[in-house]
């Protein structure tokens, strides 16, 4: 701040002034409770590892604020209870438990000007228990019947997730139109059962907040041998409640899935309305999700299931619910004695939100002055004992929300900050003086200059507000004015000094630019104006400041001279074409001028896109002209958009191209059945402009389907089985409703075609059963498509075989060998080719002391014809058969053959350890180890040599109890001895521990493991210490 003239000099005493009592307000302003934080809903794992539960809540407050918590509305007393602490206005539960601590929680907050009550949260604990241990009964159906497999989950909270596993983890059921997993109930749905369904059924059920797992006991699923079920109507039998509730916001899942023979077809529809653009059909249809629901979503809906047979149907009601959220707030207010308060706070909700208020966080009712209607309240002739923290509550049966302020009752004598004050006019211009002194009540305002009292006149006005008003000031109006506040408590006078200043003129160039896009152009904007005050320049597009920070990119505030700034905009875009102004300010007055900029550039979007004709291949598009931004529009591009396209895509036209003058083109080569939006692209000689809003989606009409399945093949499957299987035709390409797969084939050779029609637009697999089919007999096959509008073409032909016979002969020349005491390698040869090919060998092994059904199995990886069995008992002989398996079963079981491990290791390992050391050599010798009788004999040893630090080892092998290893300078090692034998590797030798640094050859010394070095004055150091032994 500059004092170097008169008027300077004031401006620096009055800023200083300002600032020093403004900065006394701030630091020591009392206030009532203000929550920063408040609590949130907790849901807490009952088997975390930290065992406190925390819930926050913290509010500023000068003086600081108290806090109690409350349960339920009773206060927690952490004198009467260890459990519950304080930390700040925190609290703290340790070992938390359900039975104790469930509940609803608020916190209060209070000082000396009032209390407020936080909103209410919600504690929760996340837990999942354990199924029954008793084992599940079976369940026995025929062919083509429906079946439910109940779950029965166990105790948990809060929700969890359901899966099934078939015969054994990690089988998962996989959920089509035929099979469904209600996430409702955890039951298994089969509409109609097949023989691959026969087997072990396991639930799984999942926690969505602890992510624990648990599976319930097997439930057997079995086949009836008294005949097929035959066909029936369908029979819904999981759906949605009767009534279902939603909060707004939250994603809606409605189940609906039924028994049937055929598989039944589920469909949708919203009785009276349209189901939401926005809504997805899951797992074949079963579960129609609406995702982010809004009021308007609500409405009943109904779920139908049909089959040949006949159909049924679900109706059920949806209603979405909203919490109260706040249209308008209470806000603090200060107000004198005697004066009418009134508040009013709104919010919407649905239900409609009822209304109560609380003062000090007690309840109040309308009495004496007080008057509560809903969300209004009135208080008449306000007191200083109205003085508090109120709040208002709206709230419906879904929930609360809160809206706090303080009252505060105000009483002081008249004060003016600042005082005195300068004010500065405009030659010739108006010029107002405003007296607002601090006071309560308030005061009686009186104007003077000098020591006369002004009276007011045509040019000199008192206004009601207390604002001195001098119409077209000159001259002779500057001096001092003074303003005399006076209530019942005191008075107060302010010093207002005037001064008049010549009028400012601001000149902007130019004031009329065109340039195009990605051009820059510079603005100057120049002032005259009276020298003895500072002027301030800032820059406005389109009536609003810009921003230089945000929008640097583009414009550049440019400081030439102390009265002219220049704005520069670089890179122009089309959204900078407006008005540009400059406003230049001094303490007198301000003064604004304004340039235009035009833009040139690519077009604006064009307007609605109408859909007016749709066949089953075009669409004629009608739209409106955008702006061509200062350059004629050349041509259009129409694009299209689909559930099946990547994003928006150029479409083919007619005609080709649309030239700019056009507002209407076809678009050709659509998919017939596909649901498409449509918008246009306008491109000028300077480029291509924003695309236009999407038109609305609209559906081609149907045709024939034109695409046959691709990767028709097969095999496998069980004996007598032909297993045809395809990639199933993409929605995109079904060209219709009705759409289904003729599945044709014929021995090979033959000319007679047997086609059978497969309905489900989903199915990928057909199998055809006869029990005249010899193993492996070659099928052409074709697979054709259909849909209610006809026949469409069929694949090619391939040649498929129907399934393999299980293996006829067993293996050959079984030889086993022991490798160690506890393995043994088996070998053998595949047998002679047939029909009835191995996938892979089961080998079975069992001690001759024990019976072959209480051997183990172990099977090999894909076609091996060797394995090494492990983990067997040493000197123990074994008698072992091959035999080899496929999809279909095993075949024979080879002669067994019997081998003998071998006896174990020594378990002695090797003792007292010596060693000398030779400059880099070390030499170490040890105890020769004797195996016992039941121990293989010492061929030799093995020692091992390990750098720290290093993932590379050294193994010395010899058959004396002595080596010399040799070790690089500078590092540290471990070495380790064990005894070899037939029967493996023995037990280790305790560690030797060697440290070795670079620098002069160390002399020769010799030590066991016992012992240290003598001296540690060598530059080369050897430090051998006993350290525990470790694997290897």
């Amino acid at each position: 701040c500059s004092s170097n003239n008169e008027s300077n000099s004031f401006k620096c005493n009055w800023l200083s002034h300002l600032c020093l009592y403004l900065c006394f307000l701030t630091e020591n302003e009392e206030f009532g409770p203000v929550f920063i934080q408040e609590p949130d809903d907790v849901i807490f794992p009952l088997d975390s590892d930290e065992k406190k539960v925390v819930l926050h809540c913290e509010a500023r407050g000068n003086p600081l604020p108290t806090y109690r918590w409350y349960i339920n509305g009773t206060e927690l007393d952490t004198e009467a209870d260890y459990r519950y602490s304080f930390i700040d206005g925190n609290l703290i539960i340790t070992n938390a438990s359900e039975i104790t601590d469930y509940g609803k929680y608020h916190c209060k907050a209070e000082n000396s000007f009032g209390t407020v009550l936080s909103r209410d949260a919600l504690l929760q604990f996340a837990y999942l228990g354990a199924f029954s241990g008793k084992t599940r009964g079976g369940v026995s159906v025929r062919e083509g019947q429906g079946v439910v497999l109940m779950c029965t989950p166990p105790p948990h909270s809060p929700e969890i997730i359901y899966s099934w596993v078939f015969n054994e983890f990690p089988s998962f059921v996989a959920e089509d139109s035929r099979r469904f997993i209600s996430q409702d109930t955890g039951n298994l749905y089969i509409s109609k059962v097949q023989p691959a369904d026969v087997g072990s059924y396991i639930c799984l059920v999942k926690n969505t907040v602890t992510n624990a797992r648990v599976l319930s006991p097997p439930t057997p699923l079995t086949m009836k041998t008294d005949g097929v079920m035959g066909e029936y109507e369908p029979k819904i039998e999981v759906h949605f409640p009767t009534s279902v509730l939603a909060a707004k916001g939250v994603t809606v899942r409605l189940e609906c899935f039924a028994l049937g023979n055929p598989v039944p077809t589920i469909t949708w529809r919203k009785i009276n309305g349209n189901i939401p653009k926005k809504a997805r059909l899951r797992k074949s249809q079963a579960v129609l999700e609406i995702p982010n629901i809004q009021l308007e979503d609500s409405g009943t809906y109904e779920c139908k299931a049909e089959n040949p047979r006949g159909g049924t149907a679900f109706k059920g009601h949806l209603q979405v619910y909203t919490l109260p959220q706040w249209t308008r707030m209470i806000n603090d207010t200060q107000m004198d004695s005697g004066e009418k308060l009134q508040w009013e706070c709104k919010a919407t909700g649905r239900p409609r939100p009822t209304y109560r208020w609380l003062r000090n966080g007690l309840p109040l009712t309308s009495q004496d002055r007080i008057e509560i209607v809903n969300g209004e309240l009135t208080i008449h002739k306000v007191q200083q004992m109205d003085s508090g923290m109120y709040q208002c509550v709206a709230e419906n049966k879904y929930g609360a929300t809160y809206s706090n302020a303080e009252l505060k009752i105000l009483a002081s004598a008249p004060v003016f900050v600042p005082n005195p004050i300068r004010v500065i006019a405009t030659l010739g211009k108006d010029v107002s003086i405003e007296c607002k002194p601090r006071a309560s009540p308030k005061p009686r305002i009186t104007w003077k200059r000098g020591d006369r009292r002004i009276q007011p006149n045509k040019r000199i006005m008192l206004l009601r507000n207390n604002t001195l008003r001098i119409v077209n000031s000159s001259r002779a109006d500057e001096g001092s004015y003074v303003c005399r506040a006076e209530n019942q408590l005191g008075s107060a006078e302010l010093t207002a000094i005037l001064w008049v200043k010549e009028a400012m003129r601001v000149e902007l160039s130019p004031t009329r630019v065109e340039v195009t896009v990605g051009e820059s152009v510079v603005l100057s904007c120049k002032a005259t104006h009276d020298t003895s005050l500072d002027v301030a320049f800032q820059w406005f597009f389109n009536q609003k400041p810009i921003n230089f920070q945000q929008d640097g990119g583009h414009f550049e505030y440019v400081q030439t001279q102390s009265s002219t700034v220049d704005l520069m905009i670089r890179n122009i875009l089309l959204k900078h074409a407006g008005k540009y102004g400059c406003q230049a300010q001094t303490s007198a007055d301000t003064v604004f001028a304004e340039a235009e900029l035009l833009v040139r550039g690519p077009p604006g979007p064009p307007g609605v896109v109408i859909v007016e004709e749709i066949t089953d291949t075009t669409a004629t598009l009608s739209w409106t002209r955008g702006l061509d931004n200062h350059s004629p529009i050349s041509t259009y591009n129409l694009q299209a958009r689909s559930p099946f396209s990547l994003g928006w895509q150029t479409v083919k036209t007619d005609p080709d191209p649309v030239t700019g003058d056009m507002e209407s083109a076809i678009a050709v080569e659509l998919n017939p059945w596909v649901e498409y939006e449509f918008r246009v692209v306008a491109s000028n000689a300077i480029g291509t402009g924003d695309p236009s809003a999407p038109s609305r989606a609209v559906r081609t009409k149907e045709a024939v389907p034109s695409v046959a399945p691709a990767n028709v093949s097969g095999g496998n499957g069980r004996r007598h089985e032909l297993v045809i299987s395809w990639e199933p035709v993409s929605e995109e390409f079904q060209n219709g409703e009705g759409f289904g797969y003729i599945v044709a084939f014929r021995a090979n050779g033959t000319r007679g075609w047997k086609e059978k029609m497969v309905t489900s637009a989903d199915s990928t697999t057909y199998k055809y059963r006869d029990e005249t089919f010899p193993p492996l007999t070659p099928f052409e096959v074709k697979v054709g498509v259909y849909n209610n509008k006809g026949d469409g073409p069929f694949s090619k032909v391939v040649i498929i075989h129907s399934a393999e016979g299980e293996p006829r002969d067993a293996p050959s020349d079984v030889k086993a060998n022991s490798v160690s005491s506890s393995e043994i390698r088996v070998t053998w040869k595949p047998p002679s080719p047939g029909p009835g090919r191995p996938r892979g060998y089961e080998v079975s092994y069992w001690k001759d002391t024990e019976q072959e059904e209480s051997g183990k199995k172990q099977r090999t990886v894909k076609n091996e014809t060797s394995m090494v069995l492990t983990g067997l008992e040493g000197n123990s002989l074994y008698l072992i058969t091959v035999k080899g398996f496929n999809s279909i079963g095993q075949g024979p079981a080879s002669a067994a053959v019997t081998a003998k491990t071998r006896k174990a290791p020594p378990a002695q390992p090797p003792t007292n350890l010596m060693w000398i050391q030779d400059g880099n050599n070390v030499t170490l010798s040890w105890d020769p180890v004797k195996a016992k009788d039941n121990e293989s004999d010492v061929i030799g040893y093995m020692v091992l040599l390990k750098q720290e630090g290093r993932g590379h080892n050294q193994v010395t092998r010899t058959i004396n109890p002595s080596t010399t290893l040799s070790l690089p300078e500078g590092g540290t090692y471990t070495i380790e001895v064990r005894a070899l034998s037939e029967g493996g590797e023995g037990a280790v030798s305790s560690q030797v521990r060697v440290v070795t640094s670079s620098g002069v050859r160390a002399k020769n010394n010799q030590c066991s493991v016992h012992c240290l070095p003598q001296s540690l004055t060598w530059t080369a150091l050897l430090l051998v210490l006993l350290v525990p032994s470790a694997s290897w």
